[in-house]
């Protein structure tokens, strides 16, 4: 009860810290969102490439494509970025190499959520109705062709809302990129902790972070939207922009009586 009082008896104070501070604040979310953005950028390209490479014909690929979907998922986020960090530097020569700190957070950002992405590309494209294989060879299209022209247009739509939930999970993810000396908007959080005390400094960070979850969420949602209607199950954007601001996936249902 105490420490509730002293929250707002010191608010003043510490919104003044906080003001005097925003430089630092916005070069700290500013890194936060770089990271997030190419983080999630590479997490995509991974997640399509691994993800189609499971469901290939030729064998050998599909266990190369398993095996790394299996050791990125099955290690912690945390030693791959210390691995990048300071193992990587360590190694002969040419093998061993020094990289930027922004480089070694997307970098193991991008490989570990992209594993997890691989998945969902994985069981979307495998949750398209069989009858559209059928059409590929109907069509006359080769293998390729009709993955990309039939089958990934469809699986886009399903895999959206999971894509979503790991883009949010990736951004708050990101917050170990400060132990990489990448003085991201949580590195500066704790400096305004110092100073303010522990219940103004979280608080402000969890609002942060929220915000720029509920920005990701807008912007899968309006992909999610667009993809449906693309492919005839769902109305366009236009005509329904309240979903936008809903949860990830809850358009479905719209889509769905639409």
């Amino acid at each position: 009860m105490d420490g509730v009082i002293g929250f707002f008896q010191d608010l003043g104070p510490n919104l003044q810290i906080l003001f005097d501070r925003s430089p630092q604040i916005l070069q700290g979310l500013q890194i936060t969102v770089l990271a997030t953005i190419l983080g999630g950028l590479l997490a995509l390209l991974i997640s399509f490439v691994f993800g189609i490479a499971q469901v290939v014909k030729f064998s050998a690929v599909r266990v190369v494509a398993r095996i790394f979907v299996e050791f990125f998922r099955g290690t912690s986020l945390v030693v791959q970025l210390f691995w990048l960090a300071f193992v990587l530097p360590a190694l002969p020569y040419p093998f061993g190499f020094q990289l930027e700190p922004l480089l070694i957070g997307v970098l193991a950002l991008g490989l570990n959520y992209g594993a997890y992405g691989a998945e969902v590309v994985r069981g979307s494209i495998g949750s398209v109705p069989k009858g559209q294989y059928e059409a590929i060879s109907a069509l006359s299209l080769s293998p390729a062709r009709g993955m990309f022209r039939i089958v990934i247009p469809q699986a886009w739509a399903l895999m959206l809302p999971s894509l979503s939930n790991l883009w949010i999970q990736l951004l708050k993810g990101s917050a170990i990129v400060g132990t990489v000396s990448l003085y991201d908007l949580f590195f500066q959080v704790e400096q305004v902790r110092d100073r303010t005390g522990t219940w103004f400094a979280y608080l402000f960070a969890l609002l942060a972070y929220y915000l720029i979850a509920w920005v990701i969420v807008i912007i899968m949602n309006g992909l999610e939207i667009r993809a449906k209607h693309k492919i005839g199950r769902g109305p366009a954007l236009s005509s329904s922009w309240r979903a936008l601001f809903q949860a990830p996936g809850a358009n479905t249902k719209e889509g769905a009586v639409a």
